[in-house]
């Protein structure tokens, strides 16, 4: 008599054809372990995932070995001599509508060919300025030749006093981070910033220097301002849609932070590279929980990098009370700077500052920094070392160049020395961010 139930009950293994897609797997899985192994299969990176994300006319690293904690580990091993050569710097420089041949302006007046630019045009600029200023750098011989200059393609609506600026920093740095390895510090400028001594200067004072200092102006907020900055919530409206407006504020507050400290001051800074790594790899979560409680914080740009590196004890003692810039404040209330004249030129000189702000477009000040600091004229590169060919017929010297790592300083550079030592010299208790950094004795050979 046949039995109900299930046919294959009684033999379960008794059929083969598992064998087949059980061969197939064990194939599969010993040729990736292989792959892995042996390095078969090249780094993701090779296809450049970025370049939907920006306009880029320097060649893709090879990235197929590089991890990042490994970087990390170099950055803290004290037995890693990395500083012999000369430094580099990595620039940002900004603008909006309007701002495209400001911004070819400031970076004529502040290349080096040792540096790293990107430049980002927001979103309230139309595609045509972009194009424009992309193509000007693309057709730009010296940028052709040297792969140092970025134009971000993809631009990102930026409101001043929300979080969306510091967005577009971070996405900057990040692009920087994994475009070149050979940077050390970051800049970043608006179009309407001037530099006031040449990079010959700059980078032959900072050469005596430690390359872990960051330049960052920040006081703790306390008192009145913790209720004005810290417990509004503000929504920037530049995250959510295609058109700029201002800020808005919520009806609902929140109370102070308790497990970190809230510090402000000036949004341009001077920052080194393993302090970037920091906030962008994010091996530490106070980056992260940081710019989320930014997101809502009004004028965020003055706040975030503060915040983070004076409650990072890795960083808090490497911290320079200063952002290098000469600015003019509105008399009262103290709150806006003022455009700068012919009338400030002196003073600007006399600060020692590396930059200046702001500056009206095309202002005639701008032509006389050029003419009696920066050894420019309309059109052409900041003189430099570099600079090897001949200035006959009004060409640019720079349109032919030499060792790099050859500086001609001059007065700048001493003008620029006496501010940091200056600086360096300060109490390191006159700010909520202590500076625990002996006076380094600088010297201009």
């Amino acid at each position: 008599m046949r039995k109900n139930g299930i046919p294959h009950s009684a033999r379960p293994f008794s059929d083969k054809r598992w064998k087949l897609p059980l061969f197939a797997s064990f194939l599969v899985s010993v040729t990736l372990f292989l792959a892995v192994a042996f390095g078969l299969f090249s780094s993701p990176s090779a296809g450049d995932p970025l370049s939907l994300d920006f306009i880029s006319y320097a060649r893709l690293e090879d990235s197929s070995d590089y991890f990042v904690e490994s970087d990390i580990k170099s950055s803290w091993d004290p037995d890693v001599d990395s500083r012999v050569e000369a430094p580099r710097i990595a620039y940002l420089i900004s603008g909006t509508k309007g701002d495209a041949q400001r911004i070819r302006r400031t970076l004529q007046a502040v290349y080096h060919p040792r540096n790293q630019y990107i430049l980002h045009l927001d979103f309230e600029a139309p595609p045509r300025e972009r194009i424009e200023l992309a193509t000007s750098i693309k057709t730009d011989p010296t940028f052709r030749e040297v792969e140092n200059v970025r134009v971000m393609a993809k631009s990102n609506l930026v409101t001043y006093k929300g979080p969306t600026m510091i967005a577009s920093t971070l996405q900057a740095v990040a692009i920087l981070l994994k475009e070149s390895a050979n940077w050390d510090w970051f800049i970043n400028l608006s179009a309407s910033d001037y530099p006031l001594v040449t990079q010959d200067d700059l980078l032959h004072v900072f050469s005596n220097l430690s390359r872990d200092l960051n330049f960052i102006e920040h006081t703790e907020i306390v008192g009145w301002k913790l209720n004005q900055r810290a417990k509004p919530i503000i929504i920037d409206p530049g995250l959510y849609l295609s058109k700029k407006f201002n800020v808005f504020w919520t009806s609902q507050r929140r109370p102070l932070p308790t497990s970190f400290k809230l510090f402000t001051g000036s949004a341009w800074v001077m920052l080194t590279r393993s302090f970037l790594e920091f906030c962008i790899w994010g091996w530490d979560n106070l980056p992260r929980t940081l710019l989320m409680y930014f997101t809502n914080f009004i004028s965020s740009p003055e706040s975030y990098f503060h915040t983070v590196i004076c409650n990072t004890e890795q960083f808090l003692n490497t911290t320079v009370n200063h952002d290098l810039h000469y600015i003019a404040w509105d008399n009262p209330p103290k709150q806006h700077p003022r455009y700068l004249t012919v009338k400030d030129f002196n003073k600007m000189v006399e600060s020692g500052a590396v930059f200046a702000r702001k500056f009206s477009k095309d202002d005639p000040v701008l032509d006389k920094i050029d003419r009696e600091l920066l050894g420019r004229s309309e059109g052409q590169f900041a003189r430099g070392a570099w600079c090897i060919g001949s200035s006959d017929g009004g060409s640019d010297p720079c349109s032919l160049r030499g060792d790099d790592s050859v500086f001609r300083h001059g007065p700048g550079a001493e003008r620029l020395q006496g501010l940091l030592q200056k600086l360096l010299a300060e109490d390191p208790h006159r700010n909520g961010c202590l500076l625990r950094v002996e006076p380094t004795n600088l010297t201009v050979h």
